[in-house]
Formats: structure tokens, C-alpha cells, sequence
């Protein structure tokens, strides 16, 4: 399985305190994202009047369209696959894959041919749950920062804006806790956006400890995160895959109900740190701007909470309809832009 252990001394912990945030701080953030000033604003007015925000008053402070499908719950682990050729994956090299991201591929590109008839978002988390059910344990899930209509099409690129993707495989090639099959995801991954969803090379950034891509450390992912919230804007789409080891670590801020924090593994992480789900909050998801659509691939360990959306859904669970998160968490959204809240609710 992709677990690691790690101890917890060696996390950084970059999110920023809210003492920490300038006035200047203050201006960009709400220059850039006018939708965060009336989230807050109406936000403000609801609690003068002493009402306590619903959830999905909670959920509109995230501006942007965000989908997460996860290949576990946050206390499962995720698995390889020892052969893909069992799923008829497009597999140049022949090495393993992901459980998660080979079943999903088989779903939606099997045999490097789509299926003759749009899947909507429930076929296809039913179709992974079942590739899934056959040998291994883990329970896919779909999060999205708003609810909607499961029935429709199944799309990763949407709109007519700019299509772009960050690819992540680490192998972790050398070490202890080594993996065989993530780069052969990104390889799969990447042929199948490039040709049935319209993204263009130019425009898909690959990190694979591999000696061939830039390294997959933790501070270049979050520099191609940043960059993808940053250069993204109305009507673009994002698409994040990640494959690797993922980690369930102590919370070091009390925002995490369960005391633990999820946290994706950088290649160098023994030595700088995991990425924890708040350092993911803070610089892609909070940070992305309206308009835009991102939908993200986690294939690894303790991924369902990873990015702490506020609505979830799981094959199986009856209704094809999403439920709230009971573990997303607002106070999160409003300590990220500390000073920015302490002006607009004081």
C-alpha cells in the first residue's frame, strides 16, 4: 500500500498566521478576488443579525468549481496494481500503475478507446467502485466545492478557456517506501487528456522523479500549484493528478476534528516535509479564482479529505445525490485570510 510513516517533527507547517497578513496582504487578496469581499460582506451581515451561516453559505467562499476524486477514505490506504495490461491501459513501458488511476483509466479509456456514449459522473465513480471492488479494499469518492446534478456528462475540461494540467508521479526510486507504478499514471493519464479532453503540451507540466522531468519536490509542486491558481482564470479548466504516497499525520493547528491532517509525500519529504492539506487549501483551492474549473486525481493513502471540500459522494451509498462534508471546515477559509476577516467582521 502507499502508506508512509513519518515523523511528525520533520512537517512544515506553512500556513500563515493571521497576524501575519499585511494591509497590503489585505487589498490584493480582495483586488484580485472581488467575489471573496461579497462572500464576506453577506457573510457579515448574516452574523449581525446573529444567524450562524448554513453549510452551503460556508461552501460559497470557495470561488472556483473544484472536483476531487479520491481512490480511498482518509483511514484507507491506496494500492498498486502489479499489471496493467490486466486493465488494457495504453502501457508503452509495461510497469504497474495505480490501483485507482488503472481502474479509472479502464472506465473511461479502455483499450485507448472511450465509450460510445457519455458516462455521467455516477457511471463512472460506479464503474471505478466496481474495478476497485475486484481485489482490493479501498472505496473511491467524489468531492466538489458545489453540489450538482451527479447525472450529467462526465467531463474533465470544460469551457472554451485555457485547458491546463499538473501531473505528478513519484516512485520514490531508491528509498525504503518505493512504488513501481506511478509514473506509468502519469504516462496513461496525461495520453488520455492530450487526446480525448483537448489539453495541449504546452500547457501540462509533468514532475516525476525519473532524471528526465523536474524532481516532484514539495517545493515544486506548490510552485505549479500557485502558478495554476495565479494564471487561471474565468472559464479555464485545471486538472491536477497525483500519484504517490500519502500520509495521515497529527494536526498541529486544532482544525481537524479527527487530530489528524492528511498530506501528500514529496520526493523530498523525509528531509523538508510533507504537504499537508492546509498548505493545498491555502494556495490552490482558496486561492483559485471564480470562474474557473479544477478537477484534481488523488491516487494515494488517506486521500479523502485532502482537499477538504464541502460536499462528497460514494458509489453505493443510495441516493446519487451529494451530502455535506461534516469535516469540511470554514474556520480554515476564514484563518487563511486572517487579517482579511478580522476587517470585514470586526
Amino acid at each position: 500500500g502507499r502508506r508512509v510513516h513519518v515523523r511528525p517533527r520533520l512537517v512544515q507547517n506553512p500556513v500563515p498566521h493571521p497576524s501575519s497578513f499585511s494591509q497590503d496582504t489585505t487589498s490584493t487578496i480582495f483586488g484580485k478576488m472581488p467575489f471573496l469581499r461579497r462572500a464576506f460582506e453577506n457573510l457579515k451581515a448574516r452574523l449581525d443579525e446573529g444567524e450562524e451561516p448554513s453549510h452551503d453559505e460556508q461552501a460559497t467562499m470557495i470561488p472556483a468549481t473544484i472536483l476531487m476524486i479520491s481512490g480511498c477514505r482518509d483511514a484507507q490506504t491506496s494500492a498498486d496494481v502489479s499489471n496493467v495490461q490486466e486493465f488494457c491501459l495504453p502501457d508503452p513501458a509495461g510497469k504497474a500503475g495505480g490501483a485507482c488511476t488503472s481502474a479509472l483509466l479502464r472506465v473511461l479509456y479502455n483499450d485507448e478507446r472511450t465509450p460510445e456514449t457519455d458516462l455521467s459522473y455516477v457511471q463512472v465513480l460506479e464503474g471505478l467502485r466496481d474495478e476497485l471492488e475486484d481485489g482490493f479494499t479501498q472505496v473511491p469518492q467524489l468531492s466538489s466545492s458545489r453540489p450538482f446534478d451527479l447525472e450529467n456528462p462526465f467531463v474533465i475540461g470544460a469551457g472554451t478557456g485555457t485547458r491546463r494540467a499538473l501531473l505528478v508521479g513519484i516512485n520514490y526510486v531508491g528509498t525504503g517506501g518505493e512504488l513501481s507504478g506511478c509514473h506509468n499514471d502519469v504516462i496513461n493519464i496525461k495520453k488520455y487528456i492530450m487526446e480525448v479532453h483537448g489539453f495541449e503540451e504546452d500547457n501540462i507540466v509533468v514532475l516525476m522523479d525519473d532524471g528526465e522531468n523536474a524532481e516532484p519536490t514539495g517545493s515544486n509542486i506548490m510552485r505549479e500549484l500557485e502558478r495554476l491558481a495565479e494564471e487561471s482564470e474565468s472559464g479555464d479548466s485545471v486538472f491536477f493528478h497525483y500519484s504517490g504516497h500519502g500520509a495521515s499525520i497529527r494536526d498541529d493547528n486544532g482544525d481537524e476534528k479527527d487530530g489528524m491532517d492528511e498530506a501528500l509525500c514529496p520526493i523530498d519529504y523525509a528531509t523538508n516535509g510533507l504537504l499537508r492539506d492546509d498548505t493545498i487549501y491555502t494556495s490552490f483551492i482558496a486561492a483559485m479564482q471564480e470562474g474557473v474549473r479544477a478537477i484534481c486525481l488523488m491516487d494515494c493513502c488517506h486521500s479523502g479529505s485532502i482537499m477538504d471540500l464541502p460536499y462528497t459522494y460514494r458509489p453505493g451509498s443510495g441516493d446519487n445525490v451529494f451530502v455535506q462534508n461534516p469535516r469540511f471546515k470554514f474556520g480554515k477559509f476564514l484563518r487563511i485570510f486572517g487579517a482579511a476577516v478580522r476587517e470585514v467582521f470586526k
